[in-house]
């Protein structure tokens, strides 16, 4: 699949946003090694740390429906809906990705112009990792 099939699901996403609060809608589309894409959208709430991020659904999607090998992820966003520039990763989605995901794998940020690829690893330096402090 190639990254722009992948980035026109993330906008299809962004559509179903639930963002009252603060207006800024986001989608996420998730590939995984098998080709099946999970979509997800931010969901606030008014009790803000009960406000789930677009890139966390998709993941929870995906690993509850038995999914754990990801391939890239899409990621757009903009207030009103209306892509507004580059909106990455949040850094407890960060850490999500780091728990399914090697440093290599290419995260899509969605642009007004395009989009750009940026890595787990520059997203997430020096994350954190369960498997490598268990040794």
């Amino acid at each position: 699949m190639t990254p722009e099939t992948l980035i026109e699901q993330a906008k299809e996403a962004m559509t179903r946003a639930y963002a009252p609060y603060s207006g800024y809608h986001v989608g996420a589309a998730l590939l995984c090694a098998d080709g099946t894409v999970y979509t997800g959208c931010n969901v606030e709430n008014a009790s803000y740390g009960a406000t789930n991020c677009a890139e966390r659904t998709a993941i929870f999607k995906a690993v509850s429906e038995g999914h754990r090998d990801f391939t890239a992820l899409a990621v757009c966003g903009g207030k009103d809906g209306i892509i507004t520039g580059a909106f990455p990763p949040c850094g407890i989605c960060r850490q999500v990705m780091a728990e399914f995901c090697g440093g290599d794998f290419p995260v899509y940020l969605v642009n007004e112009s395009g989009y750009d690829t940026l890595t787990l690893s520059r997203l997430l330096p020096c994350g954190f990792s369960a498997q490598e402090h268990m040794r």
